[in-house]
């Protein structure tokens, strides 16, 4: 099993930045994919961003391409989703995923995530 634990949400102003770190607990972190999805109220989980286990590649969905940046420290166990130039749009609960590494790349599913953390809140305000 995998423990997540995220911190860093908030109210922000439009423009502003914000870091979420994820922790990781129960399994050798190199060994897990880690995501980050978001929900917003009255729609579906989506995705935002992935991270292989080494930290070598990164894939964004398009709505926060160029804004925000995944990345880890595999000798902290921790992942983080630094969140620039936010929008109205980007309030949601976030929440981190982890899985264990497979022949491919990029995991952008939700379903194909087994483990979760709690999820936190980011508030833009315009």
């Amino acid at each position: 099993q995998v423990q997540l634990v995220e911190s860093g949400g908030g109210l922000v102003q439009a423009g502003g930045s914000l870091r979420l770190s994820c922790t990781a607990s129960g399994r050798t972190f190199s060994s897990l994919n880690m995501g980050w999805f978001r929900q917003a109220p009255g729609k579906e989980r989506e995705f935002v961003a992935t991270i292989t286990w080494s930290g070598g590649n990164t894939y964004y969905a398009n709505s926060v391409k160029g804004r925000f940046t995944i990345s880890r420290d595999n000798a902290k166990n921790t992942a983080y989703l630094q969140m620039n130039s936010l929008k109205p749009e980007d309030t949601a609960v976030h929440y981190c995923a982890a899985r264990i590494s497979g022949a491919r790349f990029f995991y952008t599913t939700a379903d194909e995530y087994p483990y979760w953390g709690q999820g936190t809140q980011v508030t833009v305000s315009s």
